[in-house]
This record gives C-alpha cells, sequence and structure tokens, in this order.
C-alpha cells in the first residue's frame, strides 16, 4: 500500500467511524456524562444536560486510524497511547459527579506531558526549526524536554480552556493543523507518513463539528479538549516547528490561555494581584457578556481572527523561507 493510499485510507476510515459512533452514541447513556453547565459561565445553562464527554469516542478512533496505517514506528505508537491516555483522564472527570479540583487534573498534566516529551526525545529527538528561518537547531536534551514538557502543559489547558463555545474548539484546531501543515510544508518537513496524524485529526475534527455546530447536540469534554491540546503540541515537535505555536496558537492562547494566566496568577498571589481585571475570561465570555454577542457570532470573530493571524504568518514563511 502505498503512502498516499495510506494517508486517504486512515482519513476516510477516522471519518466514517466517527460519524457512526457519534450518531449512534454507543452506550451512552452509561457511559457519558452529561453537561452541568459552568459557573460564572455565560449561557452555559444552555447545555446542561447534553451528552458530553463524547471526546472519548473520536480520541480512541482518531488514535486506532493513525496506529493502522501508519508507518512512522514505535515512537508514534507511544505517543498515540499517551494521547488516548488524556482523553481517559478528562473523560473520568467528565463522567465524575463532581468536577476533580485543578489541582488534581494540573498534576495528572504535568506527569503526562513529562511522560510524553522524554518519549518523543528518545524517538524523534531535539531538532527544530525556527519559523521563518529554514535552519534547524540541536536543543540540549534536558533543556529540550523542559520548554517540550511546559509546551504540552501549556496546551492542554489553553485548548481546554476554549472549548466553551458551540463549534469553537474543533474549529481552531482544524485551523491550528492545517496552518501547521502548510507552513511545515513550506519549509520542506511534510512528507506523506508526518501529514498522516494531521489529516487523520481534521476529518476526525470535521465530522465532530457536524454534531458540534450552534446550536450543539452534543460537547467533546475534557475527553476531548484535553487529547487534542495534548496532540497539538507533540505535532508541532513532531513537524519541527515547536516555537511556531506561539503564534499559529494565538487564538488558543488569548481565549483560553488567558483564563490560565489570570487564575494561576491570582491563586498564587492570594488574590492580591488579578490580571486584567475589567476581562472576563476566557476572552469568548467577555465577548458574549460584555459585548452582547450571539454564540454564532462570538464564534465568528474568534475564526475569522485565527484565519487573519493564520494568513498572515503563512506569507510570512512564503516570504522569508
Amino acid at each position: 500500500m502505498s503512502e498516499m493510499t495510506r494517508l486517504i485510507s486512515a482519513a476516510v476510515a477516522g471519518g466514517v467511524l466517527t460519524f457512526l459512533a457519534l450518531f449512534f452514541l454507543p452506550f451512552g447513556r452509561k457511559l457519558l456524562g452529561h453537561d452541568r453547565g459552568r459557573k460564572y459561565v455565560e449561557g452555559s445553562e444552555v447545555n446542561i444536560g447534553k451528552p458530553t464527554g463524547v471526546g472519548i469516542y473520536f480520541t480512541l478512533i482518531f488514535v486506532l486510524a493513525v496506529c493502522a496505517f501508519t508507518t512512522a514506528g514505535t515512537g508514534l505508537y507511544a505517543i498515540m497511547v499517551l494521547t488516548f491516555l488524556m482523553s481517559f483522564i478528562g473523560f473520568l472527570d467528565d463522567r465524575s459527579r463532581s468536577p476533580w479540583g485543578e489541582y488534581s487534573k494540573g498534576a495528572l498534566d504535568v506527569i503526562v506531558a513529562i511522560i510524553g516529551s522524554i518519549v518523543f526525545f528518545k524517538f524523534f529527538g531535539n531538532e527544530v526549526y525556527l519559523s521563518f528561518i529554514d535552519k534547524s537547531y540541536i536543543l540540549n536534551p534536558v533543556l529540550f524536554i523542559i520548554l517540550a514538557t511546559i509546551l504540552t502543559v501549556v496546551s492542554i489547558n489553553a485548548t481546554n480552556a476554549t472549548d466553551g463555545v458551540d463549534g469553537l474548539s474543533g474549529t481552531l484546531t482544524v485551523l491550528t493543523v492545517l496552518t501547521l501543515m502548510v507552513s511545515a510544508n513550506l519549509h520542506g518537513l511534510l512528507t506523506l507518513t508526518n501529514a498522516l496524524p494531521g489529516v487523520v485529526l481534521i476529518a476526525v475534527i470535521l465530522v465532530y463539528l457536524i454534531f458540534n455546530h450552534y446550536p450543539s447536540k452534543m460537547l467533546m469534554g475534557d475527553a476531548g479538549s484535553r487529547s487534542i491540546g495534548f496532540f497539538i503540541a507533540f505535532y508541532f515537535m513532531y513537524l519541527k516547528l515547536p516555537l511556531a505555536y506561539l503564534i499559529v496558537c494565538l487564538p488558543f492562547l488569548i481565549d483560553g490561555g488567558l483564563s490560565i494566566l489570570k487564575i494561576t496568577i491570582g491563586r498564587l498571589t492570594h488574590k492580591k494581584i488579578i490580571i486584567l481585571p475589567n476581562i472576563i475570561t476566557p476572552v469568548h465570555d467577555h465577548i458574549k457578556k460584555k459585548l452582547g454577542f450571539p454564540v454564532p457570532k462570538t464564534w465568528a470573530v474568534i475564526c475569522l481572527a485565527a484565519l487573519i493571524i493564520d494568513a498572515l504568518y503563512l506569507l510570512a514563511v512564503v516570504i522569508l523561507v
């Protein structure tokens, strides 16, 4: 089977199986949690009772499709297992009667991120390219593992915090992965083999968006957002462009990341220092509450901003690389 055939087959299999799983939700009543709404989140009451945690379905299918068709070897298998582990951890939180504490989830994030960073270094090395320079650098192994761990933890939490508007997190994921792949191709780093996981994720998420566009029928929950965040961090490193995360994922960092930063600083200083006191975070809640935008318009504003950022980034790569 040629690499192109493998890529197409994996994407089709992932998309079809995701559609069937989300359409029928096998064992859904016993398996899934139901949204409880979120305190202080504008408009979250409309989601109360919707099936949540469906990310466990599409993450499992994504992982299986990649593992079934890839020729990348043991390293990618290991990362895929960790991607599902992150989904499973989020799934347990989605199903629990009361939300897990932030410290517990944070500790698990760090543990999985450290394991993932060490696994990545062992199998894929520590070579990185700067976003706008067609030259690679070999980082010190310890420094690489520390930075990879930080990137992974940030990505997990920023993606998770962004998942509060119908279709938003899924759409930003598709734009992010697509932009990263185009950038890697411009750098001469994209191959059919390393493109396969990204293409499969895009296929799976596009199918999920059929059920999650406004008004959503179901929610990915932590089972989806946390596994997506983990994989996105890995994929930037896998395509050797981890620094590009800071630009391509600006929508995630601004919308969800500011929320994490604001909460963290507030807790560390016992609320003596509150950054951006007049901004509700995640930013999509500020747009809904302060600006009065309905959900579809909020989605459109953030996604349009992401499109502009991605287009400007790719234009800069074309000019400078």
